[in-house]
């Protein structure tokens, strides 16, 4: 029994200082202020708003405009203890211990907010140690700094976060080149008719796209890249930035023998396969289900707080549209759940677009709402059938 008490007084360990990660700890303060909490981040532990990092340009904030909160006054807002600048090396779930490059911590329940790191394509070329992607805080302070006087960034990836920074970028006067292996922008989100829309509104903003292929090599002629695609074209650029795409982070679990897939495997109280680990956000997975965006990872948050409490709860999804930050023409999209059957409507409006995507027997499944049509965003919602019940 003494095991069992000493590790209750070790308390909560969270790894992670994302949205994930400082979330749940918010809504585990609701419910008990006692309970002893620690975060453990490889980060400062400071608190930002990371869907920011793709619009601050425009909206002229620097890197250290994003804080809203350093870690002491996240400690002391929720009382915990924030244990920064540590990487943690090892999960020993037998002994309910992690290891950290700032020693060995023992915990009672263990949360796994770690979060995922951008895809790397293999690429050719002398320049190919050059791409940069910005996945944190820091990435981005060092991707400004890049940029700073230069005039051409070229962006692998037509998907969301390609074309957040694309437009971002083309306001901040950067000419902008845009690469992407699917024939349209938002490949997996939008109907054809949207994503042409929105493609027309950014080509006017000044982006340039090149859709259907992908980079071949990236070379470094004295102050200028050269990037070949496979169709054979060539772009001149000053920076070239990847937004491929997130895989989940999963090396830590899968060396403590934590069942995994996409992410690391949860049921819907977010448990793992391992006794007391749970695991919440852009890491984990629930019912085949891995979404990297803010709504769901608050559902899940006040989900997880009763859970790791021991109080019965259980996750569930409403439908949850995602905003694309694209101020040229707003964007929201709520993608029909996979292998949903119906047909995509569209409807022209009045400076907007809507698109439904609608069952046989008209059931909305599924919308994509561009300009004006945003308004639409709550009545459709409302109709629309939960992801997870």
């Amino acid at each position: 029994m003494d095991h069992q008490n000493n590790l209750s007084q070790s308390g909560i360990v969270i790894i992670g200082s994302g949205l994930a990660g400082f979330t749940v700890i918010r809504e585990l303060r609701k419910l008990d202020k006692a309970i002893p909490v620690t975060l453990v981040t490889r980060e400062p532990g400071y608190f930002y708003s990371k869907p920011m990092l793709s619009t601050a340009l425009a909206s002229n904030k620097s890197a250290e405009q994003l804080v809203s909160t350093n870690a002491e006054g996240m400690a002391a807002q929720l009382e915990m203890t924030i244990v920064s600048d540590a990487n943690v090396t090892a999960i020993d779930t037998a002994a309910q211990t992690i290891t950290t490059s700032k020693g060995s911590i023992p915990y009672w329940k263990l949360v796994l907010g770690l979060g995922a790191d951008q895809i790397r394509l293999p690429l050719q070329g002398n320049a190919a140690n050059e791409v940069i992607t910005v996945n944190d805080l820091e990435e981005y302070a060092q991707f400004r700094k890049t940029i700073e006087g230069k005039k051409r960034i070229a962006i692998l990836g037509a998907g969301l976060i390609g074309c957040e920074f694309a437009n971002d970028l083309v306001l901040g006067s950067y000419e902008i080149d845009v690469i992407d292996l699917a024939p349209q922008a938002l490949g997996r989100l939008l109907p054809e008719a949207a994503a042409l829309a929105l493609q027309e509104k950014l080509s006017e903003a000044g982006v340039r796209w090149h859709f259907a292929t992908t980079v071949q090599s990236i070379d470094r002629n004295a102050d200028s890249l050269t990037i070949t695609l496979a169709n054979g074209s060539t772009i001149t650029s000053d920076v070239f930035l990847s937004a491929v795409g997130l895989k989940p982070r999963l090396d830590l679990a899968k060396a403590a023998g934590i069942a995994t897939g996409t992410g690391i495997t949860v049921n819907r109280q977010l448990e793992t396969s391992a006794k007391n680990v749970f695991a919440i956000g852009d890491c984990a997975e629930v019912d085949g289900l891995v979404l990297p965006y803010v709504m769901p990872i608050m559902q899940a948050a006040r989900a997880l707080a009763p859970s790791l409490l021991g109080q019965a709860a259980a996750l569930t999804y409403p439908a949850m549209p995602v905003m694309v930050k694209t101020p040229s023409l707003p964007t929201i999209v709520s993608p029909p759940a996979k292998g949903a059957v119906g047909d995509w409507k569209i409807i022209t409006v009045e400076g907007g677009l809507e698109a439904r995507f609608e069952s046989s027997d008209g059931k909305l499944l599924g919308f994509a709402l561009l300009g004006s049509a945003t308004a639409q965003r709550g009545a459709l919602t409302k109709e629309l059938p939960p992801i997870l019940q």
